[in-house]
């Protein structure tokens, strides 16, 4: 590693960026089981804050792992080789100034640690989008679970890879609650975190 010299002191800072986007750079991390709601709820926040002049980026995972990771698998080291990458990408964001909303189960306090670590304490919003693994099971439209169960996907989280319930900023149970009042639980509670100070 003796020939990388980064230049970060050299270019254009974050703060410079977050001037001319008016806002701050956060990163909203959404885990939760498969079937939670994660990209539903990301999706419709990133519309809210788009409507509100925003501006923004969701990665979700199966958008991730079909290009920038699509070699890697679903054993505990590909998984956290998934995540390290995703944060990394979510300091490149944070530096120009974007608001990133994340869509992953990153299912070990570990992984999520790491991309804590990665990203910043200070920049990271962790929310936990939560819902029994009955009602994940029944919202299920990639058959995903019944597969898991009989056995044709293997370390499947929730069946028979664990999932640590997290140490978040937020919950919201999406069983309790529609789509926009899920929505509207997060806007407000990312609003004053990413408004320009």
């Amino acid at each position: 590693m003796e020939n990388i010299h980064p230049v970060f002191d050299r270019i254009i800072q974050k703060k410079d960026k977050e001037k001319i986007l008016n806002q701050t750079s956060k990163v909203i991390w959404l885990t939760g089981l498969s079937g939670s709601g994660k990209t539903t709820l990301g999706a419709s926040l990133e519309q809210k804050l788009f409507n509100q002049g925003f501006l923004t980026q969701v990665l979700d995972g199966d958008n991730i792992r079909s290009g920038i990771n699509k070699n890697l698998n679903f054993t505990e080291e590909d998984r956290l080789e998934n995540i390290r990458r995703i944060a990394e990408v979510n300091k490149l964001f944070l530096n120009c100034g974007i608001i990133t909303i994340n869509c992953f189960i990153s299912p070990t306090k570990e992984i999520r640690d790491m991309a804590k670590e990665i990203i910043g304490e200070q920049n990271y919003i962790e929310i936990f989008v939560n819902a029994p693994i009955s009602v994940c099971e029944k919202r299920d439209v990639k058959g995903l679970y019944k597969k898991a169960r009989n056995g044709e996907i293997k370390n499947f989280t929730g069946i028979d890879s664990p999932f640590d319930v997290p140490e978040y900023d937020l919950e919201i149970r999406t069983d309790l609650y529609s789509v926009d009042e899920a929505t509207d639980i997060l806007y407000d509670f990312v609003i004053e975190k990413i408004r320009l100070k």
